[in-house]
């Protein structure tokens, strides 16, 4: 088996994984997979940077600015008041030291935003599980939804 088959069976696999993972995930667990995807992408951009691979280190980086984008745009300014707004505040700063970043080749500002998204990725794992209980449907609803997919 040459080695662009074997990459090539291990891509599909990844892509099926996640796409089942998507399918099959709730709001949060849909925003911690793309907190997931932009770490990933970061540290792997530090290793391109010190490796001196700019062109795979651009597209790393603009992946994350993507991805920050995305999830700046998700948020619900009108309903999160300060929280929201700062943290709309923060995505900003961190897309803008991105560009920097990939500008400069700077792996600096890479760990720096690095350490700030993960510090955001790991308060928004912690609050899992209370999300997840507080938008479950009520123990009466879930059992008639239920039955009424039986049938």
């Amino acid at each position: 088996m040459s080695s662009f088959a074997g990459r090539s069976k291990l891509a599909a696999y990844q892509s099926v994984s996640v796409h089942g993972g998507v399918a099959n995930a709730d709001p949060h667990g849909l925003v911690t997979m793309l907190m997931d995807a932009c770490a990933e992408r970061l540290t792997m951009a530090v290793g391109c940077i010190e490796r001196r691979e700019t062109a795979r280190m651009a597209k790393l980086l603009h992946s994350c600015v993507t991805i920050i984008a995305e999830l700046r745009g998700s948020l619900d300014l009108a309903r999160g008041g300060p929280l929201a707004a700062n943290l709309s505040d923060l995505y900003d700063y961190m897309m803008r030291q991105l560009l920097k970043a990939n500008a400069g080749s700077d792996g600096g500002l890479v760990k720096e935003v690095l350490g700030l998204f993960n510090e955001i990725r790991g308060a928004w794992i912690a609050i899992g599980p209370q999300v997840r209980a507080s938008s479950a449907p009520p123990p009466e609803q879930a059992r008639a939804m239920a039955e009424s997919s039986s049938r």
